[in-house]
């Protein structure tokens, strides 16, 4: 996965799709993030460069309520691989 504007935009539909709103405000986030789940709204730090604000999103995503349904193709296939990347840590090895 590139970490660049357009990944960034294509992870923001995922949520957009879903019916959240995403915001970026100035605050004091530990990890750059506030989700207001009543009303399905996402605040992001607005000083995370595109890098940080990706890997905040990949972070985000798999925690919260996504209407699989509602999301086109690609971001069907985008949501996909970013659960996989959760799901398969680096301590899961054989021995």
């Amino acid at each position: 996965m590139k970490f660049n504007q357009q990944t960034l935009q294509k992870l923001e539909a995922i949520l957009s799709q879903s019916d959240y709103v995403i915001r970026y405000e100035r605050g004091n986030f530990q990890s750059g993030w506030c989700l207001l789940e009543a009303k399905r709204v996402v605040v992001l730090n607005k000083f995370l460069d595109v890098e940080g604000r990706i890997n905040t999103l990949l972070e985000l995503i798999p925690q919260i309520e996504i209407h699989y349904d509602k999301l086109t193709i690609e971001s069907q296939r985008l949501y996909d691989e970013v659960n996989k990347k959760v799901i398969i840590s680096p301590d899961s090895s054989a021995t």
